[in-house]
């Protein structure tokens, strides 16, 4: 492998699920530099952050490293090519994602309100549920979804809801964004073509969902990887879920391993798909 191959970040997070002595033998036989210390977000990792910020990840990702109340994590999610005004709008009001947390953030400098995106006229003129049943597209309806905001907001929604249905525009910009909370979604809807349309929204069950299901393995492992920075009390999950496929299929076959360098660049299935292959092949 090249020292300038741009899969050497995806091959060394599964390598870090492996006993160190292992993963430095396989490093030396594959031809993976070794991996560098550990670092602060504002010093060496500035390059590999700005490419995730041109990234397509699904929208949970976003969540997930929303989730770290972080104002300085918030900054990377704010310039991230994904981020709607929802999110924006989240960030610039200091609004906690953690479960743990009921204080505002403090806001970094350069993100506040004064870049918030325009608040509609239809929450100006009906309040947060009435711009929501205004809603009549869908490009109305996620601009006053982008108003439900904190826990408070989400209650209210799910209280008018069950009183009275939203319309289907509403219940659909809300139930895809990736902070909803999953009971409110649930009465949204649970049929199966719902639930499949969420999910390809980028609305996932969690890390280790999007580690074993999502392709290609090549794209997901490097955005994990990134995520050890990201969302760090996160991440764990996706490795927790590899780390039995790796050790069954890869443990300290170095010629396995060879094989996966090899094929990771081009191969389009997900990261258990490619671990049991490589290991197969091997």
């Amino acid at each position: 492998m090249r020292e300038n191959s741009t899969s050497g970040a995806a091959v060394d997070f599964l390598l870090g699920l492996i006993d160190g002595g292992d993963a430095e033998r396989v490093r030396q036989r594959i031809g993976l530099p070794e991996p560098e210390g550990q670092a602060t977000l504002e010093a060496r990792h500035n390059a590999p952050l700005w490419s995730w910020t041109r990234t397509a990840v699904p929208a949970s990702v976003l969540l997930w490293v929303l989730e770290q109340d972080d104002p300085e994590r918030n900054r990377w999610v704010w310039r991230h090519k994904s981020a709607d005004n929802a999110i924006r709008r989240a960030i610039a009001r200091g609004v906690p994602f953690g479960p743990d947390r009921e204080a505002l953030l403090t806001v970094v400098d350069g993100l506040g309100p004064e870049l918030e995106p325009p608040v509609p006229a239809s929450f100006t003129r009906f309040g947060l549920v009435g711009a929501l049943r205004e809603g009549t597209s869908m490009q109305a309806a996620r601009t006053a979804a982008s108003m439900v905001l904190g826990r408070s907001d989400w209650q209210a929604v799910t209280e008018a809801d069950r009183d009275r249905p939203l319309p289907g525009y509403a219940r659909w910009a809300l139930a895809i964004r990736p902070d909803c909370p999953p009971a409110l979604r649930a009465q949204f809807g649970t049929h199966r073509k719902f639930t499949h349309r969420v999910e390809r929204a980028g609305v996932l069950d969690g890390p280790a969902d999007y580690a074993t299901s999502w392709g290609p393995a090549s794209h997901v492992l490097k955005v994990l990887a990134t995520g050890q920075l990201l969302f760090p009390t996160r991440v764990a999950e996706a490795q927790d879920a590899l780390r039995p496929l790796v050790r069954d299929h890869l443990a300290d076959r170095e010629d396995a391993w060879a094989v996966l360098a090899q094929l990771i660049d081009t191969f389009q299935g997900n990261a258990a798909e490619l671990v049991v292959t490589a290991g197969a092949i091997a």
